[in-house]
């Protein structure tokens, strides 16, 4: 026989070898594909999607907020990290991490990058599957962790529901001192009785509902939206940490736009510090255009969120439990004195981001009031309702 009619023959055998080939490697995922379906639906069987809420907590440091971007990996988010950890301990499908409306999820406030949450709740359809709260955290790194679980209706949505939302805003208390003092020797300084008092006094003026246009980005003065209830809002007692002195601000609304939180902090600061005069504050609450410093985004936490109509209307039928988490309460606090708290403390030590920013203040012009001002767009959102 020739070599050309051997080299014919031996191609003809490769090529039915390779058909062969992939003809088997086709059977097998098929057959691969087969158990995974059958996998998932005996899956199904066993633990039938339930819709519930998850309460979360997080430190924000190294990510870029809450709200998942799908096709966008550079980026991470605490979603990300929470698909993820969800899909591998088997509590949702797979396919379920590209299209989240598979799973009805919603989170209930959606904070911007480097905020942190001690109470953050979303809601969602999982499989309930056995110790789903340990098996979840098990695929989550220690900077963020599930606290608790609970059955909801069918039809609830944890942004929709929520009827409050209460934020905190941890800061060295140097944020207060007089303009002319010595921000190199900020370790020294505390807060007086005094100021504190006033403080409290700037504070409560934003109690009630105003026109909060000029606290956020691109709001015009007649939009409905832009007018907020504030409920609460309040600096406490001053401590030491690292030897540096710090103070918490407690704010609670109905919702709160874009940088709203941080600019009701910045301008009470301007004013306390002698920046901008006290009448200022009512000014911004007009319709003309105010120039409000906006305090950084380190220290912004959700605390916790609120849903008393539907407690009120489903949390004693018997079959609904209350959204509240008292008996998560040490849990919530063990987390923040963990991983929020010092974060933010060795961060603000390290970094001086409040003292930065102080050092902007006297390029702010509290009189005028037609010019619209720029404002930068990389910083947190506190959890608005036009997520």
């Amino acid at each position: 026989m020739s070599e050309g009619g051997i080299d014919k023959q031996t191609a003809t055998l490769l090529k039915r070898t390779n058909e062969e080939n992939e003809d088997s490697a086709e059977k097998v995922q098929a057959a691969k594909r087969v158990k995974t379906d059958g996998e998932h639906a005996e899956d199904e069987k066993k633990y039938p999607k339930k819709k519930v809420v998850l309460l979360m907590a997080y430190s924000g440091k190294g990510y870029y907020g809450m709200q998942r971007n799908p096709g966008n990996s550079q980026f991470r988010t605490i979603e990300d990290d929470l698909v993820a950890a969800l899909i591998k301990s088997g509590c949702i499908p797979e396919n379920h991490g590209d299209e989240m409306k598979k799973m009805s999820f919603q989170r209930c406030a959606r904070t911007d990058k480097g905020v942190s949450a001690a109470g953050q709740v979303v809601s969602l359809k999982v499989r309930l599957i056995d110790d789903i709260i340990e098996k979840i955290n098990e695929n989550l790194p220690p900077q963020i962790k599930v606290l608790g679980l609970k059955r909801v209706t069918q039809g609830f949505n944890s942004k929709n529901n929520c009827d409050a939302r209460t934020y905190s805003y941890m800061l060295p208390t140097v944020a207060f001192s007089p303009k002319d003092y010595d921000t190199g020797n900020i370790a020294a300084f505390r807060l007086e009785p005094e100021t504190l008092q006033k403080v409290n006094r700037l504070f409560a003026l934003y109690k009630g509902t105003h026109n909060f246009h000029n606290f956020t980005s691109q709001k015009a003065p007649s939009d409905p939206s832009a007018r907020r209830y504030i409920t609460e809002m309040s600096c406490g007692e001053p401590f030491i940490r690292r030897n540096y002195e710090f103070a918490v601000i407690t704010v609670r609304g109905q919702s709160f736009m874009l940088h709203q939180i941080r600019k009701m902090i910045g301008l009470v600061i301007a004013v306390v510090k002698g920046y901008a005069k006290e009448e200022v504050m009512e000014r911004s609450w007009g319709h003309e255009k105010v120039d409000v410093p906006k305090a950084p985004g380190l220290g912004l936490i959700l605390e916790r969120v609120h849903f008393d109509r539907y407690n009120k209307r489903f949390g004693g039928d018997g079959l609904h439990e209350k959204l509240e988490w008292d008996r998560e309460e040490e849990e919530i606090k063990a987390f923040k004195e963990a991983h929020i708290y010092p974060t933010i403390i060795e961060t603000e030590c390290e970094e001086g981001s409040m003292v930065s920013w102080m050092a902007t203040l006297p390029i702010h012009d509290f009189e005028a009031t037609s010019i619209e001002v720029q404002d930068d767009k990389d910083d947190a959102d506190e959890g608005n309702d036009s997520d």
